[in-house]
């Protein structure tokens, strides 16, 4: 994945301690950096790893503004004036760096990576095609079972036809008939052990991959941290303490689109009232977009800022351009 693509920049004002004095500019986040650009001059002031940061606080300057202060290594950096708010800025960025440090190859390992040799190209490839095996085992295991539950439910419909013709044909009967009461409770006896084998079998699923996100839901003034996890019969979207936000069956989904390789949104819509949308940015999101684009890919939509992305597996030297989730 390419260094340079802008996740994210969000309008700020930087304490530049050389000269005592707030500098306006954007606050940018790569996947592996945060770069602060002056406005005026167009300088680039601040560009770090994310590895090499130590802390990220919410703290207040001159004991009135809010501000946001970044340690990286021995340098205390100070950001105000955070447009949309401090909070959505602040969930971002700490994502994005406790994603850095949980990963095993960490910033330095990912710009070596760039320049790893055939030999291990290949056996990304291989790694890559077997996980996505993997997951296409898995939806047709699930699509399998959905078949069969197909086949239960038209045998439950044959056998219900019976029954209403065994019923009609006992009320067509004479009083005297003498085997009324065999024909009532025949039914009566076989549904509900129709019904439990159907209702056993109904929530044998399994969790495909579940990834930790940050949740915008219509708007971008309010963003919580949360968890997507992807099943083969849709999608669920939780908070950090596993409490279901929303789930969205397969049918219930109009459309999925990917802002960026980090970043999509889900959409059902609703006539007569507001759509349910939501958007959702995660640093684990490239592993999720291939999965999706398999289960949804009549359904989703790659944006002018992901185009590349679909095909990055077969060109990895794709430029996707900047955001269009501008704060």
């Amino acid at each position: 994945m390419n260094e340079d693509i802008r996740i994210h920049s969000w309008p700020c004002s930087y304490y530049l301690d050389t000269s005592k004095q707030w500098v306006s500019g954007r606050l940018s986040l790569t996947p592996v950096a945060i770069k602060f650009t002056a406005d005026k001059t167009g300088e680039l002031l601040v560009n770090f790893h994310l590895s090499a940061i130590s802390e990220i606080k919410k703290e207040s300057s001159n004991l009135i503004f809010s501000s946001l202060t970044i340690l990286e290594k021995n340098t205390k950096h100070w950001f105000s004036s955070l447009q949309p708010n401090r909070n959505v800025v602040f969930n971002i960025l700490e994502h994005f760096w406790r994603e850095q440090l949980l990963s095993s190859q960490g910033a330095g390992a990912e710009a070596a990576s760039l320049q790893s040799t055939k030999g291990k190209e290949l056996t990304g490839l291989l790694t890559g095609s077997q996980k996505r095996l993997e997951d296409t085992a898995k939806v047709l295991h699930y699509q399998g079972e959905q078949f069969d539950n197909i086949m239960r439910g038209l045998n439950k419909i044959e056998g219900d036809m019976d029954v209403a013709d065994r019923l009609l044909t006992e009320l067509e009967s004479p009083s005297w008939w003498p085997f009324s009461s065999k024909l009532w409770k025949a039914p009566l006896e076989t549904k509900p052990k129709e019904t439990a084998t159907v209702s056993d079998s109904k929530n044998q699923e399994g969790i495909i991959i579940r990834i930790p996100v940050i949740i915008t839901h219509r708007t971008d003034s309010n963003v919580k941290p949360g968890k997507l996890t992807l099943f083969a019969s849709g999608l669920e979207i939780s908070d950090c303490n596993s409490q279901v936000i929303h789930r969205f069956e397969s049918r219930d989904i109009d459309d999925i689109r990917v802002h960026t390789p980090y970043e999509i949104s889900v959409r059902q819509r609703f006539i007569g009232k507001p759509d349910t949308s939501y958007r959702l940015l995660s640093a684990k999101m490239p592993e999720a977009i291939p999965i999706l684009e398999m289960q949804f890919s009549k359904k989703i939509q790659f944006l002018e800022d992901a185009l590349g992305f679909a095909g990055a597996s077969k060109s990895p030297q794709v430029d996707l351009g900047t955001s269009i989730w501008q704060a």
